[in-house]
């Protein structure tokens, strides 16, 4: 059981303010809405990772899937999970994916795990670009952990194509930190190049991430290019139970 009056871990942590302060504080608010968000990376200093936003609609009905291009995302901005991904419009099923969106705007995200940083987030629909490669797979995906404007360590996803993902955390020199199960089950030799532009990317999180106890600044790296994903205050709604034990304590030691 959590312990919500001595918080130590990072999920206990998280999960005391989630429910005694980010339902109310309105810059966590703000980040958490991923239309609304893109203000906050402008004032930042960052707005050159922004992904081109094509367009914002209040209803999937008012999609006008005619002015889009070939290749586009669709996303809900509030929650997690709620994107449709388009690498040929000539073979989307429109009417399907209208129901799709619509579907996902009717369900109460912030209640299903008390994340209350989404509740009463004015719902949109938005069109950005598809940031793929030209073969259409998606950018590798990197999720850095920061805390009050250090952004500490950053993990990648590999194998989610094919359906066998695994995590990997790396520190700023992009060097294997062996602190979850993936990371300590690797060779010895595991290793991995440093992606080109992985220095722009910890420099972005960093920046995005000041003044947060903690925030997971989520990035995407294409050709060299940071793009801007998201900003996520409670990773798995701070109930995650795959982070090793010791590395929740040492997280949460590092989140002041």
């Amino acid at each position: 059981m959590p312990d919500l009056k001595s918080p130590k871990t990072l999920n206990e942590k998280l999960l005391k303010m989630k429910l005694e302060s980010f339902g109310t504080n309105p810059l966590v608010r703000q980040c958490a809405d991923k239309y609304r968000v893109r203000e906050f990376i402008e004032e930042r200093g960052c707005g050159e990772c922004l992904n081109k936003l094509l367009a914002v609609y209040d209803r999937a009905e008012d999609i006008d899937f005619d002015a889009l291009p070939q290749q586009f995302v669709l996303k809900w901005n509030f929650g997690c999970g709620y994107n449709l991904i388009c690498e040929d419009k000539s073979k989307l099923d429109i009417p399907q994916a209208v129901q799709q969106l619509k579907k996902w705007g009717k369900e109460p995200f912030w209640a299903y795990y008390s994340e209350l940083q989404y509740r009463g987030v004015p719902k949109k629909i938005i069109a950005e670009e598809f940031i793929g490669d030209k073969e259409g797979n998606p950018p590798e995906d990197y999720k850095f952990y920061c805390f009050n404007g250090n952004a500490y360590c950053v993990m990648l996803c590999e194998g989610r194509k094919e359906g066998w993902p695994k995590f990997y955390f790396f520190d700023k020199d992009f060097k294997l930190l062996r602190i979850n199960r993936d990371s300590k089950e690797a060779p010895a030799d595991f290793s991995r190049a440093k992606p080109e532009g992985i220095d722009d990317a910890f420099r972005i999180a960093s920046k995005l991430s000041e003044g947060f106890p903690f925030v997971r600044v989520d990035l995407y790296i294409t050709g060299g290019q940071v793009r801007f994903g998201e900003m996520t205050f409670t990773p798995a709604a701070a109930l995650d139970n795959k982070r090793l034990p010791e590395t929740d304590l040492m997280f949460g030691e590092m989140m002041k």
